[in-house]
């Protein structure tokens, strides 16, 4: 058996514009504060260690009426604007034409990420789908990916898998579960210095199959 990991954003889709909008409807609506940039956003997302109600909000603790809002928000605003990135779809279904096991672990709330994939009509090729809601850690820790395998039954001495992302959180959750992390640079993160680096989705075929 060959399990394929998937992180969400920046890997497979592109959200950065919702995210940005969502979060910026809150630093008006509850701190009369001028909009962040996107790339300043994706940034503080992709730092390893971060305070995001700090950096987004000016809060030390990310605040219940603050998340309330983002939800309630984000809820609509996820799927207005988000693609997936070119040669996604089709690597998916080349993955499972070939018999290879595809899932999805994202410190996304896992109700935004099943709204967003079944937007973008690839909910359906996936077997798991998990957000970090679902575990008491995010990724760095493997938890997700635990569960994950747990789910098809891994077996490290005959089955072979991998965690596909485009951040260190996601190079470090794969080692500590004990699989193979590919660097992904065609979305949030253009550069790294990951054993293993995919420029372009086709390459994961070409390394997988």
């Amino acid at each position: 058996m060959k399990i394929v990991i998937f992180d969400m954003d920046g890997t497979l889709l592109d959200s950065k514009k919702d995210i940005t909008i969502s979060v910026n409807h809150v630093r008006e609506r509850h701190y009369s504060l001028e909009p962040l940039s996107e790339e300043f956003i994706v940034e503080a997302i992709n730092m390893e260690v971060r305070n995001l109600s700090m950096l987004f909000y000016g809060t030390q603790t990310y605040l219940d009426r603050d998340k309330i809002l983002f939800e309630s928000h984000y809820e609509l605003q996820c799927i207005q604007n988000v693609y997936l990135y070119e040669g996604i779809k089709e690597m998916l279904e080349l993955l499972v034409l070939n018999s290879v096991k595809i899932s999805v672990a994202t410190n996304a709330p896992t109700q935004f990420a099943l709204r967003m994939l079944e937007h973008l009509n690839i909910k359906k090729l996936f077997d798991v789908i998990i957000g970090a809601d679902r575990v008491s850690e995010p990724k760095p820790s493997p938890l997700m990916l635990k569960h994950i395998l747990r789910h098809y039954g891994f077996d490290e001495k005959s089955h072979k898998a991998w965690m596909i992302g485009d951040n260190s959180k996601d190079i470090l959750s794969a080692n500590a579960a004990g699989i193979e992390p590919i660097f992904a640079t065609w979305g949030f993160t253009p550069y790294s210095d990951a054993k293993v680096v995919v420029k372009r989705p086709s390459e994961v075929l070409d390394l997988v199959l």
